[in-house]
């Protein structure tokens, strides 16, 4: 190609090749180069360089046209994209060496399967590696920080601890879903504020934290989003505050007032095979009252419970069908 012109500089390869498959849909030829690699290149940078998208000279103004729409449209619905990694590095507490695996701990498969070159990966590898490393983590600190556990409640503290939803309340004060890359169906449809996404985004940044700085790092990262929690565990204990069996509360609440006895209904399930999470409802009178979710349907039913408790104690009760 002769009469090139630039119409995109990034540090970012995953929004340089989001880019060229998107202008190519549109019959515009894109090539990427970069200094660090001295030449036209499909592969990879470390994300320290610049890299640049050019086309056609007589393409130039299409090709601006079509990548500032797409960005517009990005930044309708959230950052996307136009990412601003050194503010989430801030919040997460690393900075990193190869910003590609925090791009990839942030990629939802659906923007995955968008890209025509098949040059942008998902996070659940990362995602299955944080599941690991973030087990192997807070099962070292329950027990070295609580000898008095027996081994019942350091694993029944252990799944309160590594819960989906508390992984999505961490995820969520991390802000992890303003820095989603979606796709645009999974974009349309909220996926920034669904919780089974933050929680998995969550466990693919500790995979991503592991391999760029090592465990070392990986262990300083959970320690800081887990040290509140750690510290509340130690003040109210496993049971009866730590793992309160929410469906027996919510059974006696009904049985105290005379009440039907709950009814739990599997909603359904999203997100791969190894990190399934599990949507229940809970009815009363054959009325929805709450939902919860779950690593599997115990998990969903207690926290369906829970929420339902607080509905009833607070005097609400859904009448939708």
């Amino acid at each position: 190609m002769t009469g090139l012109a630039v119409v995109l500089r990034t540090q970012s390869d995953v929004e340089a090749n989001l880019a060229r498959a998107l202008l190519e849909t549109h019959g515009i030829r894109a090539v990427l180069s970069s200094d660090v690699s001295h030449a036209v290149f499909p592969l990879a940078i470390d994300g320290l360089g610049e890299v640049r998208l050019s086309v056609r000279a007589d393409d130039a103004e299409r090709a601006t046209r079509l990548l500032g729409d797409y960005r517009a449209g990005a930044q309708d619905g959230g950052d996307d994209s136009l990412n601003d990694w050194p503010l989430l590095e801030e919040r997460v507490g690393h900075a990193f060496a190869d910003r590609c695996l925090i791009e990839r701990a942030l990629t939802h498969r659906s923007r995955a399967h968008e890209d025509e070159t098949g040059s942008v990966e998902d996070n659940e590898s990362l995602e299955f590696l944080g599941d690991a490393v973030l087990g192997l983590v807070i099962a070292d600190r329950l027990y070295d920080e609580f000898p008095e556990y027996d081994e019942g409640h350091k694993s029944k503290a252990r799944a309160q601890l590594v819960s989906s939803a508390t992984l999505a309340e961490l995820g969520g004060a991390l802000r992890l879903g303003d820095h989603l890359l979606l796709g645009r169906g999974e974009e349309k449809t909220g996926g920034r504020r669904k919780r089974s996404l933050i929680a998995d985004a969550f466990e693919a940044v500790v995979g991503a934290i592991y391999l760029d700085g090592g465990y070392d790092a990986a262990v300083a990262f959970v320690e800081r989003a887990f040290r509140p929690l750690l510290e509340q565990l130690r003040r109210d204990g496993v049971s009866p505050a730590g793992t309160r069996d929410h469906k027996s509360a919510l059974q006696e609440w009904l049985q105290a007032r005379a009440g039907p006895l709950p009814e739990y209904r599997l909603a359904g399930t999203t997100g791969p095979d190894h990190r399934k999470e599990f949507a229940v409802q809970v009815f009363v009178d054959d009325r929805l009252v709450a939902t919860g979710c779950g690593q599997n349907k115990k998990e969903a039913e207690r926290e369906a419970a829970r929420h339902a408790l607080a509905v009833l104690e607070a005097g609400g009760l859904s009448r939708s069908r």
